[in-house]
């Protein structure tokens, strides 16, 4: 899946920031860069736009106002926003008018890549009922991005058993291969990327995927040839999830 994008903001270095950051990301692309939110309203009114990545204070027309005009004349499901500002006291607002996710300046790589692909799930959630198919292939579409070195691994939700820190990285082990993928972000980041209902984080240094599970002993987690111990700090949520698991 491709989603198509504009970036708008008033700011040529961060115009040119996140237009490098969209063309750089594989599943995304830039269909416009615009310095005026006006200009860039006639641009997405007369195009199919999926995904705007603007500022909030700018001339004009700012990216609030451009959003509330959005939401009153294109249907939710068709053009999301994800906001970049140098303010957190707009990120309450950006929520109101339903925003994907909302861009702190001077942000990374890795947070726009976090944001993005909200994005792309969000896309491919809406898109799946009209996929029709007649015969037996994978139905699974739920996806996440690493990146992995140089480039970007798409990595099926399905596939991931656990995710183990290891230093500045995570180590995303998969039932597909021997070895784990390795990542450069936070547990933390990986713990808000994957799905809750899905996923759970049962020690300081692991996240596991519940579907995985083949035993639980004691305080002991054991997927494949892992043992993973429960954590203190962790084990009231996971007995909570094991009560129901049991029920």
């Amino acid at each position: 899946m491709i989603i198509s994008c504009v970036a708008i903001d008033d700011e040529p270095l961060a115009l040119d920031l996140v237009c490098k950051f969209i063309e750089q990301t594989s599943f995304l692309k830039l269909e416009g860069k615009f310095t005026s939110a006006v200009e860039a309203l006639a641009f997405i009114n007369a195009n199919d736009i999926q995904l705007v990545l603007m500022d909030i204070q700018m001339p004009d027309l700012s990216g609030m106002e451009l959003a509330r005009v959005l939401d009153g004349k294109k249907d939710k499901a068709d053009t999301r926003i994800i906001f970049a500002t140098a303010y957190n006291q707009f990120a309450i607002e950006g929520y109101k008018v339903d925003a994907l996710d909302y861009l702190l300046k001077p942000y990374s790589y890795e947070e726009f890549l976090k944001a993005v692909t909200k994005a792309y799930n969000y896309f491919e959630r809406i898109d799946r009922p009209k996929i029709q198919s007649n015969t037996v292939e994978e139905t699974q579409t739920d996806y996440i991005f690493l990146k992995v070195e140089y480039q970007l691994v798409k990595v099926k939700l399905d596939d991931i058993t656990h995710v183990e820190a290891y230093k500045d990285y995570v180590k995303v082990h998969l039932a597909s291969r021997p070895n784990p993928l390795l990542s450069l972000t936070s547990l933390k980041s990986m713990e808000e990327l994957l799905p809750s209902d899905q996923f759970m984080r049962v020690h300081r240094s692991f996240i596991i995927s519940l579907a995985h599970i083949d035993s639980v002993s004691k305080n002991e987690i054991n997927i494949g040839q892992n043992s993973i111990h429960v954590g203190e700090n962790y084990k009231s949520a996971f007995l909570e999830f094991m009560s129901r698991w049991m029920s």
